[in-house]
């Protein structure tokens, strides 16, 4: 069974290892998620289970959505996600998905929104050089040149300033430290994506090893 499961990011902190070692950890509170429809190669094109993560009042859920959960008897959430599964059947329409679906030592990747930095030049945003600081260039911190005279235009792709952060990332191969099933806490060795109380995608690892 493919594992995964939907989490909001509580914080940073550190821990002790059995030997004394101090490790920095991720603290995310997975789950609980609920399962609220099954999607197979037959009817759908692809197989995959759709989960819902995060409870909201029903009074700020449209009809269409609403309905949808009522189908499946679960309380409405507030964010719905799916994960690619070839084992569908053996999960049931409502099932819950806690914490303990991962163990101590599993590797994950986790998928998350970088934190958002706003307008940042290309030095700040592509890693760029800085151009001689003598009196005589007029380069010091500009984006330097647009390209060939020929083409009379930029083409793409061309590093260049403009809005930093706020994109989809995936850090892969991170490892559980520790997993506490009765507060639904995942404890991950290092950093993760996005800022406090943002959304978590953690899925079984797609590296190798």
């Amino acid at each position: 069974m493919s594992k995964g499961i939907l989490g909001k990011k509580i914080g940073m902190t550190q821990i002790f290892l059995e030997d004394g070692k101090l490790i920095p950890v991720t603290v995310v509170e997975a789950g609980p998620c609920y399962v609220l429809q099954k999607k197979t190669q037959a009817s759908d094109g692809y197989n995959a289970i759709q989960v819902g993560f995060s409870e909201i009042r029903e009074r700020l859920v449209n009809k269409p959505k609403l309905g949808h959960f009522k189908k499946v008897d679960v309380k409405p959430s507030r964010f719905i996600r799916e994960f690619r599964t070839d084992d569908v059947e053996s999960f049931e329409i409502g099932q819950t998905i806690n914490a303990d679906v991962f163990s101590t030592g599993d590797k994950i990747d986790v998928v998350g929104t970088s934190r958002g930095k706003g307008f940042a030049g290309m030095h700040k945003r592509h890693g760029g050089r800085r151009g001689p600081m003598g009196h005589g260039s007029k380069y010091h911190h500009r984006t330097g040149s647009m390209g060939a005279k020929g083409p009379a235009r930029v083409f793409k792709g061309r590093e260049l300033p403009g809005r930093l952060g706020g994109e989809r990332v995936t850090v892969q191969n991170l490892e559980i430290v520790r997993v506490d099933a009765d507060k639904n806490l995942i404890l991950i060795k290092g950093c993760v994506p996005g800022a406090k109380k943002s959304l978590l995608i953690l899925k079984k690892t797609s590296k190798n090893g």
